[in-house]
Parts: C-alpha cells; structure tokens; sequence
C-alpha cells in the first residue's frame, strides 16, 4: 500500500468488485471485533472504535452490519479470538514487505504468508528484518473543499497535523500516529469530510524494479497477500508499483 499516496488506495477500494468489497467488510470486522473486546463496545469510551467507525463507514459498510458487529463482539456468544501477527520479508529485487494479519490460527497464517512469498520470488524473513526501513505515521486523507491554501493549513495545524499535501479532489495530514483520532475529530468539527484517518507504516527509501517478470510477480505478490481473509494490512517499498486506472 505504501510507496503510493493514500488516495489512491482509496479509489481503488471504492471501486473495487463486489467480491473484494465483501472482503474489505471482512477484514474491517474483524479489526472492530478485536477492538471492542480491547476496548468496550461504547465508541465515546473508545477512540480506536471510533476510527473503525470511521473507516467503515468510508469503506460504504452499511450501519446495520456495524451495529451487527459490535453487538456480536460485544457478547458472550462470539467465541472467534483473533491474534495480531506481524510478518517480514523480501519480494521481487529486494521489495521490502511488512504484512499486519489478525488470526485464529498462527500456524496456518504463516504457512499462506510463506507461501505467498515463495510463490512469487520473494523470501519472508526474520521479525525485524525489514521494519527499521520503516516509519509509523497517522495519515488523514479528507475532500478538498476548495478552501484557500492559507486557511487549510492554518485549519490543519490547527487540529495537530505534522504536515499536509492539497491536491486537486482531497488533502492528505500525516500526524503523530498516537494522534489520528483526535485529528479527525478536530478537522470533522471544522467541517471537512475525512475520507480516511489511520496509522501506517511509511518506507525511508524506496526501491526500483526494472525486469518485467519481477514487476509481474510483485504485483501477483501483492494481489495475494491483501486477497488473504487474516491480512489486514501490507506495507511495501515499491516505487514504480503500476497504478490501476480509473474505469
């Protein structure tokens, strides 16, 4: 995801099929359901929730299916008890990769991941291995509302950013990541349509691929790794990843 600019992973999320969309509902759930059972099923008592919330809901989940969750998560009916795991490695031409999965089963995760990355001409490695080449950092992506620059940014440090960027449809924050939430709700109280608002990994240097069979196989990597029901995020150092166009 990383090495491109938040929008477009959100264009590419809302324009997704049907099938990747139900996923993307999926793996959000899960994400609520292992918050609340953190947290309580209360979102004024529950900054993360309330940024699932959030990101849900710009995600087109439907209310019903957030309420269903967050009932289920919250009683004693719901046995599924999810582990964050975190796995490192190398794609194509030395790609640095970092996949976040949520789990039921360490061992069958690891063994999908590994294989993804043997399939298509990476390795995973050691925990560590590649993390330091990373930094984590708040992102809040929100409707250019065609305000001067002048009053964007006055708003946006205003609410806590570290820095911005306007573009012609939105204006990307990045922030402490510890602050996302307060970030949000400061700029949604000014009136700005957040779009986004999360913590993620952000690579120091990027790397180039140059052979074709290794584009395509990052790409298949890739395509992989965020299809798997346990990933939740993937975070890599691609710079020339080939951008879908908008149909």
């Amino acid at each position: 995801m990383s090495g491109h600019s938040k929008w477009e992973n959100i264009k590419r999320k809302k324009g997704a099929t049907d099938a990747a969309r139900a996923k993307i509902f999926t793996k959000i759930g899960r994400e609520i359901a292992v918050v609340v059972k953190q947290g309580g099923a209360d979102p004024a008592g529950n900054a993360k929730l309330r940024d699932l919330i959030a990101k849900a809901k710009s995600n087109n989940v439907p209310n019903d299916n957030i309420d269903r969750i967050i009932k289920k998560a919250a009683g004693d009916g719901d046995k599924n008890s999810y582990e964050s795991m975190v796995y490192e490695g190398y794609g194509p031409s030395g790609v640095a990769v970092i996949v976040e999965c949520l789990t039921d089963n360490k061992n069958r995760t690891a063994g999908d991941i590994r294989h993804f990355f043997d399939k298509f001409g990476g390795n995973m490695g050691t925990s560590g291995c590649v993390s330091f080449m990373f930094s984590d950092v708040g992102t809040v992506v929100m409707e250019n509302n065609g305000a001067d620059e002048d009053k964007i940014m006055e708003d946006c440090f205003e609410a806590g950013a570290d820095d911005f960027n306007v573009d012609d449809d939105v204006i990307e924050i990045s922030c402490d990541p510890n602050q996302v939430s307060s970030v949000r709700e400061a700029l949604e109280g000014m009136g700005y349509k957040v779009l986004s608002a999360e913590a993620e990994k952000v690579p120091s240097n990027y790397t180039t691929i140059e052979d074709e069979d290794a584009i395509k196989k990052m790409g298949l990597l890739l395509e992989h790794l965020e299809d798997d029901d346990d990933v939740q995020n993937v975070y890599h150092n691609w710079e020339n990843m080939p951008v879908e166009e908008e149909e």
